[in-house]
This record gives structure tokens, C-alpha cells and sequence, in this order.
């Protein structure tokens, strides 16, 4: 997905998100300042700013296109993680739920793009529950934003686009790796990845696999989540409507 298919072109300007990186900065010393294997001792103090629904955008992927950008100008400062990736929750006809963390390869108005193996767990669990939850772990911002939707399979023609822009070594991968599957070895994935070097040596166009592709999640809720001091947390959710606009509640910490 292109950069400029993206909701919102505006980029804060880097004075905008100086405070976020102090708040950041100050919040990775303090963490280094008392180490404890108490789980109930471990405490972080949130100095961020508020988030107050006057200063917010009206449509949730403008907002979250607001608040990726600071992410990734964190992520700069060394502050940040990967501001791409999120934990994706899906379940099983049955409910029961499983997570594992993805990274983010694309979002606009329609909501946000994800590739995977299509015989993975959680591709199997979409195929028979489309329901899925996305969650950015901004931890360092003080952030959290949950995303709650339903996850449809993306073209061909925009998987294909997506795949020739990976690494050679990482077209490869998608090849060699059943995903979710028993294998018997480290050993037997390594002498695959060979056999589809030799293949496919860099330089030479890898076909895209047949059962790997993307999924676009439509978001119906999408909650931002600011820390705040005293754990009277900020968060405002936006809620998808019938007519296709979207509102705004505030939630209690």
C-alpha cells in the first residue's frame, strides 16, 4: 500500500511530538532506576498529556494516521519499537482465542492491512470467525490503541503488488514456512530455505505463493488509549454507525 493512499498526509512537525519523547525518555530512566521481579511492585507514572475529544479527529483512521506518524518519529528517537507492530487476537468456531504479535503493512480509510500464510492458525480462525482485535502497544508514548472489526481477504493484485516489494530472503520465507505447522527440525526449514535459494537465486523473480496473502481488518470500534497520572487514564472510543460516520465516547479508566 503506498504512502500516499494513507487517510491523512499531514505530519505533525517534529516540535509537536518533542513532549511525547521527554515523556518517553523520562519513563525509560525511571524504569532504570528500580529493578524488581514483583510483578504488584512494578509501577510506571504517566506524565503524558490528555486526549480531549475537541482536539481529535472525526474519523478514526485520520486519528490513528495522527498518532502512528508520532509513533514512528519516536521510533526514530530510539524510543519506540517497531510502532508497527500490533497483537492480533482472533478465535475459533468454538471462542476460544489466540494472539500473536504481526506487523502492520498498510492502512487507509478502509481500514488496516496485515500478511500471513493463509493455513495458519490464525488465517483458519478467520476463514471460520472473521472477527479479530488489533492492538498497537505504545508503551513507552503511554498509548494504546484497540482496534475491534472484521478481517477480509485482500486481492490478489494487492498481494502480489505487497509481495514483490519484500526482501528476496524474506519471498523465500513465505515459501519455505508451513506456518503453525509441527515440523520435525530447525534443520528441515533450513535445508528448504536452501533448496529454494538455489531455486530462486537474488535477482530472480519468486512467484507469490498461492496460500499466502493479506487481510484487511474493517474497523466497527477503535479506542485511544493515553496514560495519565494516578491511573485516571484517558480513552476515547470511536464507534462505527449505520449511516457510516462514527462516534465519539469517552470511557472510564
Amino acid at each position: 500500500m503506498r504512502q500516499d493512499d494513507r487517510v491523512n498526509d499531514r505530519v505533525p512537525d517534529e516540535s509537536t511530538n518533542e513532549p511525547l519523547i521527554q515523556a518517553a525518555a523520562e519513563a525509560a530512566e525511571a524504569a532504570h532506576e528500580e529493578i524488581a521481579d514483583d510483578p504488584a511492585s512494578m509501577r510506571a507514572h504517566y506524565r503524558a498529556e490528555g486526549l480531549d475529544e475537541g482536539d481529535v479527529a472525526a474519523h478514526p483512521m485520520e486519528q490513528f494516521s495522527r498518532w502512528f506518524k508520532q509513533a514512528a518519529q519516536a521510533a526514530v528517537h530510539g524510543f519506540v519499537h517497531e510502532p508497527n507492530a500490533m497483537v492480533v487476537s482472533t478465535a475459533d468456531a468454538e471462542g476460544r482465542p489466540s494472539s500473536r504479535t504481526v506487523l502492520l503493512k498498510g492502512y487507509d480509510d478502509q481500514g488496516f492491512v496485515f500478511y500471513t500464510n493463509y493455513d495458519s492458525r490464525k488465517a483458519l480462525e478467520l476463514a471460520r470467525n472473521p472477527y479479530i482485535s488489533l492492538l498497537f502497544p505504545w508503551h513507552p508514548m503511554a498509548r494504546q490503541v484497540i482496534v475491534t472489526g472484521t478481517a477480509r481477504r485482500t486481492g490478489r493484485d494487492e498481494t502480489a503488488a505487497y509481495f514483490r516489494t519484500r526482501p528476496h530472503g524474506s519471498q523465500l520465507g513465505a515459501w519455505a514456512s508451513t506456518q503453525s505447522k509441527v515440523i520435525p527440525s530447525r534443520t528441515e526449514l533450513d535445508v528448504l530455505y536452501a533448496e529454494l535459494s538455489t531455486r530462486y537465486p537474488e535477482g530472480e523473480r519468486v512467484p507469490v505463493p498461492p496460500h499466502w496473502g493479506g487481510f484487511r481488518v474493517a474497523p466497527q470500534a477503535v479506542e485511544f488509549w493515553q496514560g495519565r497520572e494516578n491511573r485516571l487514564h484517558d480513552r476515547l472510543r470511536y464507534v462505527a454507525e449505520p449511516d457510516g460516520s462514527w462516534r465519539i465516547e469517552r470511557l472510564s479508566p
